[in-house]
């Protein structure tokens, strides 16, 4: 699995197991008040390994969903 792939699939997984389940709009919402802007079209491209995703981004991102970014990188299981 690619690095893209990895980080798409780790995203939509703390997502749904998230409780309760995060839709991409929600987080989507919870970016924009990080400031970073990141419609529901663009996660489901990350999720699908479509778009690649920036440092910041990956923060943010597991600061949302709260998981550490090392594991929404797949640096650590």
């Amino acid at each position: 699995m690619g690095r893209q792939s990895e980080i798409g699939a780790r995203l939509r997984q703390a997502r749904l197991q998230s409780t309760p389940k995060i839709t991409q709009k929600d987080l989507s919402a919870r970016l924009e008040t990080m400031e970073v802007y990141l419609d529901p079209t663009m996660l489901s491209k990350i999720e699908n390994g479509k778009r690649k995703v920036s440092t910041e981004e990956a923060t943010k991102i597991a600061q949302a969903l709260k998981v550490d970014v090392r594991w929404l990188l797949g640096l650590i299981d």
